[in-house]
């Protein structure tokens, strides 16, 4: 769960200084975000997860 929390903070993050900076524009922002919250709802969902459960703990395991 705290892997989570961190990715969604993080890419809000990414988000926003790239939103202020001028990289990307709020449609393809909310366009983003909607692929994003509707993909979750899907049978793909715990695929995703666990890819990304799966690299953060190889990534882990390097800096380890």
């Amino acid at each position: 769960m705290a892997l989570t929390v961190s990715a969604v903070v993080l890419f809000l993050i990414i988000v926003l200084i790239m939103l202020r900076t001028g990289y990307l524009r709020f449609g393809a922002a909310l366009a983003a975000a909607l692929l994003g919250f509707f993909t979750a709802s899907t049978g793909i969902a715990p695929a995703i997860n666990q890819t990304v459960n799966s690299i953060a703990t190889a990534l882990a395991q390097l800096t380890a």
